[in-house]
């Protein structure tokens, strides 16, 4: 692994656990792409920090499971601020 891109990888990894964003928000603080931001935490950062590997996992894991609540609740106030709009 090229130097430049462990080191990414573990800035994008701190940045993370520090936090707690997502992989988007994430991704546009880096001028990243999703994928990149993804593919660092999921596959390189293992094989650079492996205990840093299984705390930004639970803190992913965690987004996930909460994602289609923050989802609905982006729904919820967009349809609301239409509604004052109006």
């Amino acid at each position: 692994m090229k130097p430049y891109i462990k080191e990414r990888t573990l800035e994008v990894a701190r940045h993370i656990s520090q936090t707690q964003d997502t992989i988007r928000k994430t991704a546009k603080i880096f001028g990243l792409s999703k994928s990149t931001v993804h593919n660092d935490l999921s596959k390189r950062l293992k094989k650079v920090d492996e205990k840093m590997y299984e705390d930004v996992q639970k803190i992913l894991d965690n987004n996930f499971a909460e994602k289609h609540i923050r989802g609905g609740m982006s729904t919820k106030r967009k349809y609301e601020q239409k509604e004052r709009e109006l």
